[in-house]
């Protein structure tokens, strides 16, 4: 089953009248399940297209299928609903809220899904405890580190049980040690919960752990390797 299905996905800036291709018809289809990486040199696309699968941007031209829903169909508060439901963020800067307890940042997608209290609980303290934080619910952002914090962005992404979890640069603001125990829990979690993993990066140590990798330049595509 096809997770993430891009046809002729194309995305053009114009910079001083110059035309800039940040996509050239890139069509890509992610299956449900996968821990798959993009790689390139900075300016290659990879960001563009991580916005454009979560729904963040608008191609140019070209069409994204997320759980086989076209998004170009979709009106703005459709594309909401679909983040909310469908897609799960991690960022290079946690974006965690600085008031908020570890565990009430993991319940707040949910709190805005509807969920009713005493679940958002309950799936709250199973989501930490299952990335070691246990013992951390009831601390804000500014008493955990950052290997800390980055574990309970990955919690919040993966509690709503998402389609999938698109992670951009994910270990950048981590030392070694730190980013290699959190790409070990991120695959331990896609292989319990069959989550699907998106990531882009230039860490190493991600590409190492991937079961596919895309290679991108200059906005298109340019090998696909599957391990």
């Amino acid at each position: 089953m096809n997770i993430v299905e891009t046809s002729y996905l194309t995305k053009t800036y114009e910079q001083n009248a110059i035309k800039v291709h940040a996509l050239s018809d890139v069509s890509v289809n992610i299956e449900a399940g996968e821990f798959t990486v993009m790689v390139g040199p900075s300016g290659s696309g990879k960001t563009t297209l991580l916005n454009h699968i979560g729904a963040l941007d608008t191609p140019t031209s070209g069409d994204i299928c997320i759980s086989g829903q076209s998004l170009s169909k979709l009106t703005h508060s459709q594309l909401t609903t679909l983040r909310l439901w469908k897609i799960g963020f991690i960022f290079q800067e946690y974006n965690l809220i600085s008031v908020l307890t570890a565990k009430e940042n993991v319940e707040y997608v949910m709190l805005l899904q509807g969920i009713d209290a005493k679940e958002r609980r309950r799936r709250a303290e199973t989501i930490l405890s299952e990335v070691g934080l246990a013992d951390m619910a009831n601390r804000r952002p500014n008493e955990l580190s950052g290997g800390q914090q980055q574990r309970v962005a990955v919690a919040r992404a993966i509690v709503t049980q998402p389609s999938i979890i698109l992670a951009d640069e994910p270990t950048a603001n981590l030392d070694s040690k730190t980013g290699a125990n959190l790409l070990d829990l991120m695959r331990e979690l896609n292989h319990v919960h069959g989550v699907t993993f998106l990531f882009s990066t230039h860490d190493q140590m991600v590409m190492d752990r991937a079961k596919r990798v895309l290679h991108l330049k200059d906005g298109r595509i340019v090998s696909d390797e599957k391990r």
